[in-house]
């Protein structure tokens, strides 16, 4: 699959969210990059990592938070979806379930509750 194909089901995928969810998204980014970098594998307890949230939910967010701070950033990883993933199909399902567990972090839902979910 090549990266604008990717990104386009990156980009499908956060269409996916219901409205009134996405429009509660807040100073937040979404990228793709190929592999993720030492610093995120070593915050991870996941042997092959798909995607990170990487910023402070909104749940955690009070008075010290300012609208100045930099965004939330969702990375969603190319090469070990792709290594994953059998089929194109395949790529695009784990994208949308990726995309939808990393949301759900910045709205503050931990990965105990994404596992009960069905979304971990």
């Amino acid at each position: 699959m090549t990266r604008e194909a990717f990104e386009e089901a990156v980009s499908e995928a956060l269409d996916l969210i219901p409205a009134e969810l996405a429009a509660r998204m807040d100073n937040v980014v979404v990228l793709v990059e190929e592999e993720p970098t030492a610093d995120q594998l070593a915050g991870s307890e996941e042997e092959d990592l798909l995607g990170i949230y990487e910023g402070t939910p909104l749940t955690e967010r009070d008075a010290w938070w300012a609208a100045g701070s930099l965004p939330d950033r969702i990375t969603i990883f190319r090469g070990p979806t792709l290594r994953m993933c059998e089929s194109e199909d395949e790529v695009v399902e784990e994208v949308a379930i990726t995309v939808v567990h990393e949301v759900a972090h910045h709205f503050g839902i931990d990965d105990a509750r994404l596992h009960a979910l069905g979304w971990a």
